[in-house]
């Protein structure tokens, strides 16, 4: 089953691609955005990445929360699910 992760305090640098990237060590990445302002385009500074494995994405939680990506130290959690 697919497990979704946020990650906060993204760098405004930081692409999708790069997101993907930063994550795939850990497993295999279903998906991986950084959502964007819809009227400026900009990051608004945290995205989305989606593990098809549960196991693979605890494990990208523990490796990746507090680590640095291009300059800014990352949040990482399981993602909460919206009201």
């Amino acid at each position: 089953m697919a497990k979704k992760l946020f990650v906060g305090n993204i760098s405004w640098n930081v692409s999708d691609d790069m997101l993907r990237d930063a994550f795939a060590e850990y497993g295999t990445v279903e998906d991986a955005y950084v959502l964007k302002d819809r009227e400026t385009k900009r990051s608004r500074g945290f995205g989305f990445v989606t593990f098809t494995n549960d196991e693979e994405a605890d494990a990208a939680i523990e490796a990746m929360n507090g680590t640095e990506l291009d300059g800014r130290e990352l949040t990482v959690n399981e993602a909460k699910p919206r009201d």
